[in-house]
């Protein structure tokens, strides 16, 4: 038997970067509808496609990709039609914008059936009631969590007449929030994130939970020896040129308070900043998203080895949002090989549209009647009403990881931030391969959220402990005495959780790192849990279960599988 079928040979690939992640907007309709509401019904999947590409964009601020089908899915036919424009499209994620009544099996189920169980899929519908998608949208709601299939439901409002009907401004944002949610479970997967070492100093809370991080997040970890990273120091395998300048910069924006005892420190932080240029191009070459370095004990701090220098600043320049050559993404980087908390500040800065994260020690926890003792002993008087004062804190401090953008507001120039930013000399008795800290204060009134994912051997899933959360600040004398109970020359930021007492907050801490990203919202993290089936821990007793207006409506199948 002759086969005269020819096989297609693929164009080889310009790059290997992942792309952007893709939006498909389509709607249901049932055939007996009359053409106006139809044209209306195709204005809606327009109007909804607009608002999702107006408004979100990748961690590296590009813009995300935005398909929609002029289609109406009145049944199966149309469904496979629709789902075959979304395949040929590389649609990761569905919106669907019902705005008349339809046929759940007919439509929305039969156009998912071409798809993975786990593809996000939204509906937003306005409160309609002349022929009402939102009764549509509560059926297939419906039958997809009987199903067990999950989907959010965003019912929101838009005219219930007029050909081109505009959605309210909250109802755009409970769409974009999930969307978010959408990008970073479906742009994640694939990925892969650098990890130097193994986990550092034996911490069991950091260990790298391979083939679960893979199985729920789709996500690889690229694990090398730090040797490769000793090895590319000793061969001066980076540019030198592009070292001076990296150097010149420091010493531009940082000046004296780059604290240098003689020509050894200074070669030393040289040799920390050729590590930054070093792992940047590994990373780069691997397309990572993320990385993290061991560094403890065996590479900086073990006298029975040779140590070589911290790679605070390192790790720094990757967690910011800027460096020698300007503007660029922020990249989620672990201290200590911290995975747990690589995959937290990943999530988070993903969730948030790139925003900086910051890596801290969960340190000394202040309570409301130590705080005001420390003052009293000072001779500092308070009110008492100071957030601090009232609430307590957290002093959280890690030099390793420590984000420049954390020594300013959000916004604020490079330059600016960089004024508050010191690099004293390491301590020689932790790490006697010496090089440079980073430290600053954290300003107070910076909103976002404090978390740190966890993992349970027994039920294999990851949890989240979170709470929204504020920086503050206090007196600087107040200040200065908090630091110097802990280590001075390390980055200070002073969170306090909303919700968390200080007492619930030292109990349920489930490593001694935590992580905070700033305009992080509770309903993204919550839209991402839903669809990665990471365990929400919110045990603050203070906190209602659902509060409106902040937190996403919980999904219909969760309530149906009775969780």
């Amino acid at each position: 038997m002759t086969n005269t079928t020819t096989a297609t040979r693929l164009p080889v690939p310009r790059g290997s970067s992942a792309r952007a992640v893709t939006f498909g907007v389509c709607a249901t309709s049932d055939p007996r509808i009359d053409a106006a509401s139809r044209e209306r019904c195709v204005n809606i999947v327009e109007m909804v496609a607009s608002v999702v590409a107006g408004a979100v964009k990748m961690p590296d601020g590009s813009p995300v990709r935005v398909v929609y089908s002029t289609v109406l899915i009145d049944g199966e036919k149309q469904a496979d039609l629709v789902a075959r424009q979304f395949k040929d499209a590389g649609v990761d994620a569905i919106v669907l914008a019902p705005d008349t009544w339809a046929f759940p099996q007919l439509t929305l189920v039969s156009l998912l059936s071409h798809f993975p169980a786990d593809l996000p899929v939204n509906i937003t519908c306005g409160n309609s009631g002349p022929k009402p998608g939102v009764v549509y949208a509560h059926a297939v709601n419906g039958a997809l969590a009987q199903m067990g299939r999950l989907a959010a439901l965003n019912v929101g409002t838009w005219p219930d007449t007029g050909a081109k009907p505009r959605m309210t401004d909250a109802t755009a944002e409970a769409l974009i929030d999930w969307c978010y949610a959408a990008l970073t479970f479906a742009g994640l997967k694939g990925r892969r994130v650098v990890v130097f070492g193994h986990d550092s100093m034996g911490m069991e809370t950091a260990l790298s939970h391979i083939i679960p991080t893979r199985r729920i997040f789709g996500l690889e970890i690229a694990r090398l020896d730090m040797k490769l990273l000793r090895d590319m120091l000793e061969k001066g395998a980076y540019d030198k040129k592009e070292l001076a300048a990296l150097r010149a910069w420091i010493d531009k924006l940082v000046g004296k308070r780059l604290e240098l005892k003689g020509e050894d420190d200074s070669k030393r932080f040289e040799q920390s900043l050729a590590m930054y240029l070093i792992v940047r191009d590994l990373m780069e070459d691997l397309n990572a998203v993320g990385g993290g370095f061991m560094s403890q004990l065996e590479w900086g701090s073990d006298p029975r080895g040779l140590p070589l220098p911290v790679a605070d600043a390192m790790e720094s320049l990757f967690n910011s949002t800027f460096d020698h050559r300007g503007e660029k993404p922020a990249l989620p980087y672990a201290t200590e090989a911290d995975m747990q908390g690589l995959l937290t500040m990943l999530f988070m800065t993903w969730l948030s549209g790139g925003n900086p994260p910051l890596f801290m020690d969960f340190r000394k926890v202040w309570e409301p009647w130590e705080i005001e003792a420390l003052a009293k002993k000072l001779k500092i008087s308070i009110t008492g009403k100071e957030l601090w004062a009232k609430r307590g804190f957290v002093d959280g401090d890690n030099s390793g990881s420590a984000s420049f953008n954390w020594a300013g507001k959000p916004g604020a120039k490079d330059e600016t931030l960089m004024k508050g930013v010191s690099m004293p000399l390491a301590d020689p008795g932790y790490f006697p391969g010496g090089g440079n800290s980073v430290t600053f204060m954290t300003p107070g009134g910076i909103e976002g959220i404090a978390a740190r994912m966890a993992f349970c051997h027994d039920t294999g899933r990851f949890g989240l402990v979170w709470d929204e959360a504020c920086t503050t600040e206090m007196p600087a004398a107040l200040a200065q005495a908090v630091a110097n109970t802990s280590t001075p020359t390390w980055p200070h930021t002073f969170v306090v959780p909303r919700y968390a007492t200080m007492a619930e907050y030292k109990q349920y801490a489930p490593a001694n790192h935590f992580h905070m990203t700033w305009n992080l919202k509770p309903a993204r993290l919550e839209h991402w849990m839903d669809m990665t089936d990471v365990l929400s821990i919110c045990p603050w007793v203070e906190r209602p279960a659902w509060i409106a207006g902040v937190d996403r409506p919980r999904p219909l199948v969760h309530l149906l599988r009775g969780k």
